[in-house]
């Protein structure tokens, strides 16, 4: 799952504010269930605008706002779009771009995309892959320290961790605290006796 925040109100109102017809799209995967882009969250942002003074023309929601794959298909599905002078995103960075393929307005993102992360209940959890390119977490338990360790550090921990805790970040676990414990848990320690080189971002 992408994660991804809103953007304060005020910083979307200024992207807006000189545009004369504003249609928005949200995204009723990632982005709804983190309510930051389905039906309520379009709607909210929709009641907003207007009240702002910004010319809302339409909104609706993508099944995926990154899955959209045609004109044809976009049109279909918004048909007033047609008539927009800007389109408001409600998803990632991804969908975002993706509707942008297929209008000749600008398109603004409501949200800012931050991770690569997961959902447990109503608890988001963030950073849980890099996209590197390079997957390399069987070697860690499954838990990836190019994403969860400020540092990256690939083979053990930092001078500066504390009690389990982050250097970087102190509200945070240390990830090779968490991979040492996974390791021992599943009797995989003997994965720590290899030393790995620093990846090459270069490699896609």
């Amino acid at each position: 799952m992408i994660i991804s925040s809103s953007k304060p109100f005020n910083e979307i109102l200024e992207m807006l504010m000189d545009k004369d017809a504003v249609y928005i799209i949200g995204c009723s995967v990632c982005a709804a269930k983190q309510h930051v882009g389905g039906e309520p969250e379009v709607a909210e942002m929709s009641s907003l605008l207007s009240d702002a003074g910004v010319n809302v023309i339409g909104g609706v929601v993508a099944k995926a706002a990154c899955s959209v794959r045609s004109c044809e298909y976009l049109m279909e599905l918004a048909p007033n779009i047609k008539d927009a002078t800007a389109v408001l995103v409600m998803a990632c960075g991804s969908g975002t771009s993706n509707i942008a393929r297929f209008v000749d307005v600008d398109v603004y993102p409501a949200n800012n995309t931050e991770s690569l992360g997961a959902m447990t209940g109503d608890k988001v959890i963030h950073h849980l892959c890099a996209m590197c390119g390079q997957c390399t977490i069987a070697d860690f338990g499954g838990i990836c320290p190019t994403a969860q360790c400020p540092k990256e550090l690939l083979n053990g921990p930092c001078g500066g961790s504390m009690d389990g805790k982050c250097e970087v970040d102190p509200e945070k676990d240390c990830a090779w605290e968490l991979i040492y414990e996974r390791l021992e848990r599943i009797g995989r320690l003997d994965l720590l006796d290899e030393v790995r080189d620093a990846k090459d971002r270069l490699v896609k």
